[in-house]
């Protein structure tokens, strides 16, 4: 076989070694994690100082729902969450953590993006799991549009004011140490 045929393929390299899969998944994590890290420099999600907008979602029940109403007037984080997201899954500890710690200060909402799961696998996780705060369903997009949460394991964190203090992507952001900032204690 040529090297021409090879290319793409696991199997032998150059020295007649064979590259391993978890040799291969080390090296994309290598590569991911700088790039997840930076939410707001690769232009995902709203810079900081802007007002949250509303989106109509629906809650688990499949009623309409204000987004805004459902985080409330206080400060919150939003979560763009879906059950099949490896990365929501890594950052799940700091989001217990924060509901456990701040559930008096901070309102805490998973936004569960219509992509690849339905409003029942949602429902099937909240049972199973028991957050303890909220879930909603972005059945249209329009919460994913208006907070340009371009992909899943996005938290936006809003201040007291109704503004955007920070947005982040993957379980490497700093979530407690972030909550903590934005209430005056870190």
């Amino acid at each position: 076989m040529s090297n021409r045929q090879n290319v793409g393929r696991t199997g032998p390299l150059a020295d007649g070694r064979r590259a391993s899969a978890p040799f291969l998944a080390a090296l994309t994590l290598l590569i991911a994690v700088p790039a997840v890290a930076r939410a707001q420099d690769e232009g995902l999600g709203l810079p900081a100082g802007t007002p949250a907008p509303d989106a109509q979602v629906e809650d688990l029940e499949g009623n309409t729902v204000s987004l805004l109403d459902v985080i409330g007037g206080g400060p919150a984080l939003i979560e763009f969450w879906a059950s099949w997201c490896e990365q929501c899954e890594l950052l799940q500890p700091q989001i217990d953590e924060i509901q456990e710690r701040f559930a008096d200060q901070v309102n805490v909402v998973a936004v569960a993006v219509a992509v690849n799961q339905s409003v029942r696998r949602v429902r099937r996780h909240v049972d199973r799991h028991a957050p303890g705060y909220a879930f909603v369903y972005d059945a249209n997009g329009e919460a994913v549009r208006a907070y340009e949460a371009l992909t899943t394991s996005i938290v936006v964190l809003i201040d007291g004011e109704g503004r955007v203090v920070s947005t982040g992507v993957g379980p490497q952001q700093p979530l407690v140490e972030a909550v903590e900032a934005m209430l005056g204690g870190g």
